[in-house]
């Protein structure tokens, strides 16, 4: 298992290199650390190529340095393609080396804490045909926690794109605890009279019965955990869970992806905004 891990010399790139140390501490997996140094257009000048040179040669003294600091056991590559996309370059450099995911760090203006997609975090999230790993911003700037416990978003339809397959291989590659999350929000409901209860009773019931379905697709895996986190909004049902050092989540694509690419839809969108634990987006229809 490898992965592709994109790195620019900024705390955030930092902060995806951190997430990516904690995924291979749990899982065995070896890192291809990616500085995509882009592409001098010529222009006849006599100095253009030394420049491109320069560039490339800098960007191997940044890998250096945060080579240097990846724990021993963890088997990591250096890589300085030059190309004209960043986003693009990571993509085709996974998909070639057959990477289990593409690992990111944010843009450096979020806050602290925070999911805030910059322009290659947000491309890669619209566009990539592997999963995208995305640490927050400032993600284990002391210590890189050791991840425990992966929580999947199960949609709440049954008959919808769901990121189950990947989560549960992965959370077997690790041995990780793995949890099944339903949000359910009563956007539609208004008031607090006997109907609307009843209405909201009917949504968190028919949650608790998709996640027993989804429980089921797991082959009989034990120790798989479920829970329905419900409010008036997404958002407040967002606001009843807390996350542990420990806890990576993972989410789906939107329902207008193409097949086999990721593509952050609304709910997903919301999701990520308000998370401040790492989040991996899979690809529509994406087997492991």
């Amino acid at each position: 298992m490898r992965l592709t891990v994109g790195y620019l010399y900024t705390d955030t790139g930092d902060d995806g290199v951190n997430l990516a140390i904690a995924i291979a501490r749990a899982t065995g997996a070896a890192l291809d650390l990616v500085c995509v140094v882009r592409a001098v257009e010529p222009d006849g000048s006599p100095g253009r190529a030394g420049y491109e040179a320069a560039l490339v040669n800098k960007a191997k003294q940044w890998l250096d340095e945060v080579a240097a600091d990846i724990p021993d056991g963890i088997e990591v590559a250096l890589h300085t393609p030059v190309a004209d996309s960043f986003p693009q370059c990571l993509i085709d450099f996974a998909v070639a080396g057959k990477a289990a995911m593409i690992v990111v760090g944010g843009t450096s203006d979020g806050i602290l804490g925070k999911h805030t997609l910059g322009t290659i975090s947000s491309a890669l999230t619209h566009a990539s045909p592997v999963p995208v790993a995305l640490a927050p911003r400032g993600y284990s700037r002391v210590d890189i926690p050791t991840i425990t416990t992966l929580t999947v978003a199960v949609p709440t339809a049954e008959s919808k794109d769901t990121p189950l397959p990947f989560a549960l291989a992965l959370a077997g590659e690790g041995k990780l605890n793995l949890r099944l999350l339903s949000l359910v929000s009563h956007d539609d409901l208004s008031g607090d009279d006997e109907e609307s209860a009843e209405v909201r009773s009917r949504h968190i019931a028919a949650a608790e019965a998709n996640l027993a379905v989804a429980a089921q697709s797991c082959g009989g895996t034990s120790g798989i955990e479920s829970l329905v986190a419900d409010g008036n909004t997404l958002e407040e049902a967002l606001e009843e869970l807390r996350w542990g050092p420990g806890d990576v989540v993972v989410i789906g694509s939107g329902r207008l992806a193409p097949p086999r690419r990721a593509f952050l839809g609304s709910t997903s969108a919301r999701i990520l905004k308000n998370t401040d634990a790492p989040i991996i987006v899979v690809p529509k229809g994406f087997t492991p």
